[in-house]
């Protein structure tokens, strides 16, 4: 019997994993119906993880495999276990999946840095805390205090970002069609990042986007829901 270890994220408590990646990945493993065990790793514990194999969580062990980065996780999972639901219905659904993940990495998730920085360094151990501080303030090039500060108005301007989603919804219930693909997962793991660090109630309970999430929230037995939010 193959085991999967999925490792991911986590701070001070590791009963709460928050990468947006990695929960790309639980999403994709559970979509395939597949068994395996999680071990969330704090920031600066990861370069040990499996004799220093990426910098970066998730890390997938699937047997003697290990494979890093959430969409080449996606890829691997697509590949090896065709017979089990497909993540992207063919090459068009792994296009689109490209153009979500762009999306989501340029136009979200430094979105969801504004609203949630100063609150993910207070989910970390001292050890991590110094080490988030340092490499966050030097990429963002603002103090943590300051973006904190700053959040109100970075809260204020989120629901605007996420217009292209609300219209789409319109035609669907999900980016997928009918029923969900990965390119779904890669949005539901940024809202599932901001929600598990700040409580994420940034969308009005009508809109559309708030709705799409929930359904995202109940899917495999709500494993979405199996950690908290804030």
């Amino acid at each position: 019997m193959t085991t999967r270890i999925l490792y991911s994220l986590c701070g001070a408590d590791e009963s709460r994993p928050f990468s947006p990646h990695c929960w790309k990945v639980v999403l994709a493993l559970k979509h395939k119906g597949l068994d395996f065990i999680e071990k969330p790793t704090p920031f600066t514990q990861i370069p040990e993880l499996e004799n220093g194999f990426s910098k970066t969580v998730p890390i997938l062990r699937d047997g003697n495999e290990l494979i890093r980065d959430s969409f080449d996780i996606a890829l691997y999972l697509e590949e090896h276990y065709p017979n089990r639901p497909t993540l992207f219905g063919g090459e068009g659904g792994k296009a689109l999946s490209r153009f979500v993940e762009r999306f989501s990495q340029s136009i979200i998730h430094p979105a969801i840095t504004g609203i949630a920085v100063a609150d993910i360094h207070d989910m970390l151990d001292e050890t991590d805390r110094t080490y988030f501080r340092t490499t966050r303030e030097k990429m963002l090039g603002r103090s943590l205090e300051d973006l904190r500060a700053g959040r109100e108005a970075a809260v204020a301007g989120f629901a605007t970002k996420l217009e292209p989603m609300r219209q789409m919804l319109g035609y669907q219930d999900f980016i997928g069609g009918d029923g969900p693909l990965f390119a779904d997962y890669i949005l539901f793991g940024a809202l599932q990042w901001m929600r598990i660090t700040t409580g994420g109630n940034v969308l009005a309970a009508d809109d559309p986007v708030a709705a799409w999430f929930e359904r995202c929230l109940d899917l495999y037995e709500g494993v979405g829901r199996s950690v908290t939010a804030a």
